[in-house]
């Protein structure tokens, strides 16, 4: 299966007469038109995609920006799958990666949360007093994020909202980020769980500023030259490009090079040093700002980061999708498909192996039946218009389980089988080699043998050398004694057998 890289966008019309939006998806290399799926006009960061994975197809939601209606795409159909009456017009809508949890906020402020597959709205409340511009999942989906046009950043944790027990206190976020000065316009999280990933926000103040969830504090300000629309973050979290509306896109190093005490090179991290630390971008050389610097000629509404981060893709006002090398900054191609209409969203992800007319075969190799029915779609359920305790409590989710065998696991099983195949192929010697490899083990056989019996009969023969210096040494200790013996009788002057005959006769005298 070939992995290619796909862009999905969605275009709102400029006029009342261009008529509806779409929702796209490209090749990222030839930017031919893969898939485009007809009546939606969703407004910024209203567009939410999950992709197929697990055995389960993806979708695709579109909030429409002039009524109070959430458009259900799945990738194996090009038209609306679902339609789903909301119970406000969404300004900002988010999916959690998992695809398990839909988040969707107001012009008023307020804050909904669903489950996807059931349909059942876990929480709703008030968490800003003026409209919601944006809202993010962190990656593990363990936290959202809401950037609004009161300024503020407030940071919710999940479980807290999902509790029945903390419902009363649904209120109190996680943290609240409070130095933008004007309203916030995006918000991009780090790679990491929560709360020991790393926030970006920017905020038509012109800046955009780094924090960090874990200690609830502002590392470090990057003020530009305009008000930022957008924000895009590598996925190493070496670099950001922040865009405005003037069409300018810069390029912001979160590292720097410098030199150490022994004069080497050396590469040191930018930033951190708190609320003090503001890194003005117009203040840097000028030459180095022109290499960081991307000129697009008409104002930038979204970008996006391939996912080898290796191009730049920059969606403009005016239908535009330009893609430029990240290395070089030079422009690879355009995609003009969408002229005069609005991007309003671009995201990459990889190609959906169930999308409408591109079907991959390779999925179900060795089988008769389409990828395309053997990839089910995820459930969405219609989402409820207000809480409803009773169905929270019942809490029936229908979830398709995913197969113990997918189509994809063959290409990667390797059963016990084919393991001892393998072994003997690559292993065991075969044909005249094992012949050969025969008579060479049997002589090493007779070899060892002949060796062994060696060295039984010289143990044999170091085991009789060993008896004969025992008796050796046993007889002249015998020897040596019994000649000790005789020297003391001839000292005394009594032998022995007299000492002896002497001593018995002493011996009866006194018993008499």
């Amino acid at each position: 299966m070939h992995l290619n890289e796909a862009v999905l966008c969605a275009t709102l019309p400029t006029a009342s007469g261009s008529g509806p939006g779409t929702l796209s998806l490209h090749d990222i290399q030839t930017g031919t038109s893969l898939a485009s799926l007809k009546q939606t006009s969703a407004g910024p960061h209203c567009t939410a995609a999950v992709q197929t994975k697990d055995g389960q197809g993806g979708f695709m939601f579109a909030a429409q920006s002039d009524r109070s209606i959430l458009n259900v795409y799945n990738y194996q159909k090009d038209q609306l799958a679902l339609k789903i009456v909301l119970p406000e017009k969404l300004s900002a809508l988010a999916v959690d990666p998992r695809g398990k949890y839909c988040a969707g906020a107001t012009a008023q402020g307020r804050i909904f949360l669903w489950e996807v597959a059931s349909g059942i709205m876990y929480n709703a409340w008030d968490a800003h007093y003026r409209q919601v511009n944006v809202l993010r999942f962190t990656h593990d989906g363990a936290a959202l994020l809401a950037g609004s046009e009161d300024s503020g950043v407030s940071v919710w944790s999940i479980a807290r909202l999902l509790d029945d027990a903390l419902q009363n206190e649904h209120s109190t976020p996680y943290c609240n980020f409070t130095d933008h000065t004007l309203p916030v316009t995006d918000i991009v999280c780090g790679i990491g769980s929560f709360p020991s990933c790393r926030i970006l926000t920017a905020s038509i103040d012109h800046t955009v500023k780094l924090w960090d969830p874990a200690s609830k504090t502002l590392l470090t300000t990057f003020y530009f030259p305009q008000p930022i629309i957008s924000v895009v973050w590598d996925s190493t979290e070496r670099l950001f490009f922040a865009a405005s509306a003037d069409g300018s896109i810069h390029q912001v190093n979160l590292f720097r090079q410098r030199e150490d005490k022994f004069s080497r090179a050396a590469m040191e991290a930018v930033g951190g040093a708190g609320v003090s630390d503001v890194i003005r971008i117009n203040d840097t050389d000028p030459s180095v700002s022109k290499k960081r610097l991307i000129s697009v000629g008409e104002p930038v509404t979204t970008m996006a980061i391939s996912l080898t981060s290796s191009m730049l893709l920059a969606g403009t006002a005016t239908g535009l999708i330009h893609v430029y090398d990240i290395a070089s900054h030079q422009l690879l191609r355009t995609l003009s498909s969408h002229k005069g209409m609005s991007i309003t969203h671009l995201s990459t992800m990889l190609r959906p192996p169930d999308l409408i007319g591109h079907i991959s075969l390779t999925l179900s190799a060795g089988g008769t039946n389409d990828a395309k029915e053997n990839i089910p779609v995820r459930h969405v359920a219609p989402f409820q218009r207000i809480r409803d305790a009773k169905a929270r409590e019942a809490h029936e989710v229908s979830l398709i389980l995913p197969q113990v065998e997918t189509t994809t696991s063959s290409f990667f099983s390797y059963s016990r089988e084919e393991m001892i195949r393998d072994h003997a192929f690559f292993v065991k010697p075969t044909g005249a080699s094992s012949e050969a490899s025969g008579v060479s083990l049997q002589s090493r056989v007779t070899e060892l043998e002949s060796e062994l019996a060696g060295l039984k009969e010289q143990l044999g023969k170091a085991k009789g050398i060993n008896d004969v210096m025992w008796e050796t040494v046993v007889q002249r200790l015998v020897a040596e004694g019994k000649e000790k013996g005789g020297q003391k009788g001839q000292e005394t002057g009594t032998p022995m057998d007299e000492d002896g005959a002497e001593g018995k006769r002493r011996r009866k005298r006194n018993r008499t």
